[in-house]
């Protein structure tokens, strides 16, 4: 399984995953242009973009994507109606589709967009599992057999208090970042109720500029998972 970071942050969150049979992007929160440039300009190899919701550094560039490059959008519902995307595929928490080599199976997850998902998704070819998810609070799921987390690690709750009492994070804002993304502490307490056995790496992604730290999170996270952890 191969995973190529495009972005992760505020600006723009875009991934490219391959088994070597199926190119997918997960999220197109990017311009056009910038991902393109990701995919060396290659569109027609892209076999779909699985998006998790409808803010817009997730889902910028999906009507370009679709309408102008033939990549097939899918979202749930609420994403598609609240991003107004015009041409994108429906689908349900726990109803699977197939998308080339890539068994897709969307589950619900906690933020404040209509109907947000995450994915897992599997390799008929390899028999690899990636799970993808962010922008969630908490995960009230747990799997196992995954071989690859692609994931939010957003703050850290003691570095976001230490902001807010010393007046550089509102508390307002803190209050949203608690309740819609996850924190470094609580995806610890995930991982460690999910079965490990098979796990090879950890992206940690979408991480906040003033309320984490990267060094801390990959050696915290490798630590617990005996894993790979790149920081995206």
């Amino acid at each position: 399984m191969n995973i190529k970071v495009l972005g992760s942050s505020s600006k723009g969150n875009c991934y490219v995953v391959s088994d070597g049979t199926t190119r997918l992007l997960l999220d197109c929160g990017l311009k056009a242009k910038e991902i393109l440039a990701g995919i060396d300009f290659q569109p027609q190899f892209v076999k779909g973009c699985l998006v998790t919701h409808s803010h817009g550094d997730h889902v910028k560039s999906a009507d370009k994507l679709s309408q102008l490059y033939g990549v097939r959008v899918y979202a749930s519902r609420g994403c598609i109606e609240a991003a107004e995307i015009t041409c994108a595929c429906a689908v349900k928490a726990f109803e699977e589709f197939t998308v080339g080599s890539f068994r897709v199976l969307p589950f619900d997850i906690q933020h404040d967009a209509p109907e947000p998902l995450g994915f897992l998704l599997k390799s008929v070819v390899t028999g690899e599992k990636l799970l993808y998810f962010t922008d969630t609070y908490y995960l009230k799921y747990r799997f196992n057999g995954v071989t690859h987390i692609l994931c939010e690690a957003n703050y850290d709750i003691d570095i976001l208090n230490e902001n807010v009492n010393g007046g550089n994070v509102p508390k307002c804002l803190a209050e949203r970042v608690i309740s819609s993304h996850m924190s470094i502490e609580h995806l610890e307490q995930f991982l460690k109720a999910c079965d490990l056995s098979r796990l090879r790496a950890v992206y940690l992604c979408h991480l906040s500029d003033s309320n984490s730290n990267a060094a801390d999170f990959r050696e915290r996270i490798q630590r617990l998972t005996g894993a790979e952890v790149i920081v995206c």
